[in-house]
């Protein structure tokens, strides 16, 4: 009987330590893709792929501006062999704010570039567009 108690309590730590040494090596995290300039002279930017970080499979994607409140009205998000996913109506986006997260299609996919119709508010000439992608 003391045997069976032991084991039974050996075998429950050990599933306690495989499930954090196992949940710190493969944490999902949000990381920057890319990062652009946006003028309020101009109604629209397209932020094409390039570097490593565009590479990567992606569960999800989001957006953030930073330096004046920024009116998004579309999005697309250009996927690599999978259909073009088109946003609208966003709204306003304050400075320091995010979008909701959006679902790639399927489990997982790769992000090819970014087109996004929007309208800085305010008298801002600039503002900050960030790309977040969650590996």
């Amino acid at each position: 009987m003391k045997i069976r108690c032991f084991v039974t309590s050996l075998f429950g730590v050990a599933v306690v330590l495989f499930g954090v040494v196992g949940g710190a090596r493969g944490a999902d995290e949000w990381f920057v893709l890319a990062e652009q300039a946006i003028k309020s002279t101009d109604p629209s930017a397209e932020i094409k792929s390039e570097g490593d970080r565009w590479k990567k499979d992606i569960k999800q994607v989001k957006f953030s501006v930073e330096g004046a409140d920024v009116e998004i009205s579309k999005v697309v998000l250009k996927w690599d062999n999978r259909r073009d996913d088109t946003i609208t109506n966003i709204g306003v986006l304050k400075s320091g704010g995010q979008t909701a997260p959006k679902d790639a299609p399927g489990r997982k996919a790769r992000l090819t570039s970014v087109a996004v119709q929007y309208k800085i508010l305010g008298n801002a000439p600039t503002a900050n567009l960030k790309v977040w992608g969650f590996d």
